[in-house]
Order: structure tokens, then sequence, then C-alpha cells
């Protein structure tokens, strides 16, 4: 059985990957829950989330 990777930030078990960007400075995969706040940090402000898939 593989074992499941786990977020470099806050050690969570990861359903979905997702790569920092490179201004981060972080060398590893992050949740989803740490990548929106990276994303809410880096971008501050108010975000409108858009589900796209149904396109």
């Amino acid at each position: 059985m593989k074992k499941q990777e786990k977020c470099i930030l806050c050690k969570e078990p990861i359903n979905t990957k997702y790569l920092p960007m490179k201004e981060w400075n972080i060398d590893g995969i992050l949740c989803g829950k740490c990548y929106s706040k990276k994303i809410s940090d880096h971008y501050p402000g108010e975000h409108a989330r858009v589900n796209l898939s149904d396109d």
C-alpha cells in the first residue's frame, strides 16, 4: 500500500496536491486548505471561487 503524502505546512494527509508558487519559497506540496491560505496571503482582498468544470 502506498504511503499517503502529507502537506509540507500542516503535515495533514493530502487528497489533492497543490504546488506552491515559486515566490513562496516552499519546497514541497500543499493541501487545499494551506494552498488557499497562501493564495489569500499572496493576493489580499476578497476572492470569489469559480467552478469552471461545467464548461
